[in-house]
């Protein structure tokens, strides 16, 4: 498959299929298939093939096939691979993302940052692969010397999501590759395009055979399991909510298979008294409303301070309300639909509920007349702590604000979760801004800063928000196993 390939990809499939396994394009084993729609019409994009566990097996057999050679082969290589993925990626930035848009919805400016942000973790572990470590040493009772080596960790499986069908999956296939682990891929049957362009990129780039084989489906259930129950799979990485990753971690302990988990969130955007409140209304802008609200880090709870409550709620709440909703590619929109009808009948419920216990709607936005998931921008007042929509992940466009006056009432309500994935302290003070992060219970904080993610900084959580790490250097010790040689070489 050449790049050419990629700008037909919304219309018609590869030509012989859309499952890529051993580096062939091919249908189903069964000729199953699915549609694919754009949340902007709910109209069908198109049919796309939806392997199953036959092809689950056959993945598996190609990547154990290629996985010796990979893993012999030099870092540099690998490096290089990687390096030349994140140019043709920065190229075809545009296409990426109009294809972004298309299967997901999310508004072009925002597509094209995930473009930037998916290439960098193949710069980023292209750099980390020359740089994977050994080490040697006397033991300390003298008599022999110790030899610890880093081995790639074997076949690895991996499940993405559909809120970032580009960043999502280069996150893991990067630092995979890197280590020298071929992949199997099962993208969200929601958004498989952008995976399959991304596989068509890889392969463009020179990566062998079998060391990326991409699995779209909608029977996402038979296929894991089944990769999951083979024992030559060694590594699962899974990124979506936290009730189907504690199925998953079932699943994977049959076979004690090493498992990272990025799950749900429910992160808590405080507003300390001496905030700037101009630049608490941005940063809760880019904390709550990137990617539709639909993001895992997005802000969940608002917790403002009483003495600049006031002034952040107009100012927060104007900036909602001027939020301009439509499709994702037309000019002038900040905010695209939501990936489904069954998303938006939940963020109304969630509004519902708290409205009904209390809660006031402080701003709304609008939305387009005529077909598409639309939700408007809503900002919620006067919040009751049993509310559904503070204890749940809200992934949209709605954002409860909670007045508070003591620091330690606020945390322990800002803790009262089973997640802990992200948080966000603004204060003029930084040291009362580091005490609270410190005692927020998150995997990370963003202090007076509404963006957190970096690839070269690791990301994950702490509670049942996940377990391991992806990108910075951590990302990359996921895929490596260490092997300790007593070496029997007397000290003098």
């Amino acid at each position: 498959m050449n790049l050419a390939g990629i700008d037909t990809l919304a219309k018609a499939p590869f030509a012989d299929g859309d499952v890529l396994i051993g580096g062939r394009w091919r249908a189903a084993s069964d000729g199953r298939s699915y549609a694919v729609y754009d949340p902007a019409t709910g109209d069908p994009v198109r049919e796309v093939s939806a392997a199953g566990p036959a092809d689950a097996r056959a993945s598996v057999d190609a990547a154990e096939s290629a996985a010796a050679g990979w893993r012999a082969t030099p870092p540099r290589r690998r490096s290089e691979i990687l390096h030349e993925t994140f140019r043709l990626m920065r190229e075809h930035t545009d296409t990426l993302a109009r294809l972004i848009v298309l299967e997901n919805g999310k508004v072009y400016r925002d597509a094209a940052a995930e473009v930037g942000y998916a290439a960098e973790f193949f710069r980023w572990f292209a750099e980390e692969a020359v740089r994977i470590g050994s080490s040697f040493g006397d033991a300390p009772a003298g008599g022999f010397r110790h030899v610890v080596r880093k081995h790639p960790v074997g076949v690895t499986a991996f499940v993405t999501p559909w809120n970032f069908p580009a960043a999502m999956a280069t996150r893991k296939i990067a630092p995979a590759l890197a280590a020298g682990c071929p992949v199997l891929l099962k993208p969200a049957p929601e958004t498989p395009l952008t995976a399959l362009a991304v596989a068509a990129l890889l392969t463009e780039a020179g990566l062998p055979d079998g060391l990326l084989n991409v699995l779209p489906t909608d029977r996402a259930q038979e296929t894991v399991a089944t990769w999951l129950g083979d024992e030559r799979v060694r590594k699962f990485s899974f990124t979506g909510s936290t009730a189907t990753g504690r199925v998953l971690l079932g699943q994977a302990a049959a076979n004690v298979v090493n498992v990272t988990m990025e799950l749900g969130g429910n992160a808590p955007f405080v507003v300390c008294a001496d905030a700037d409140v101009d630049a608490a209304v941005r940063g809760a802008m880019d904390a709550k409303m990137r990617g539709g609200g639909e993001v895992c880090i997005a802000a969940n709870r608002f917790y403002v301070h009483t003495d600049v409550a006031a002034e952040f709620t107009e100012r927060f709440g104007a900036a909602m309300a001027a939020v301009r909703v439509g499709p994702g590619l037309e000019d002038g929109v900040t905010l695209g639909p939501m990936i489904n009808a069954a998303s938006v009948d939940r963020l109304r419920s969630l509004v519902d509920d708290a409205v009904s216990r209390g809660a006031h709607i402080a701003a709304r936005g609008t939305v387009p007349h005529g077909p598409g998931h639309y939700h408007p921008a809503t900002v919620l007042t006067d919040v009751p702590d049993d509310a559904r929509i503070l204890h749940e992940e809200v992934f949209g466009p709605v954002a409860p604000v909670c007045v508070f006056t003591d620091e330690d009432e606020m945390l322990a309500r800002a803790n009262a979760t089973v997640h802990g994935l992200a948080s966000y302290v603004y204060s003029r003070d930084v040291g009362r801004a580091l005490r609270i992060a410190e005692r927020l219970e998150a995997g990370m904080v963003g202090v007076n800063r509404g963006l957190l993610s970096d690839p070269a900084a690791p990301f994950g959580g702490v509670k049942q928000s996940g377990l391991g790490r992806e990108g910075g250097r951590e990302g990359i010790e996921a895929f490596l196993e260490t092997q300790y040689i007593a070496l029997d070489w007397p000290t003098a």
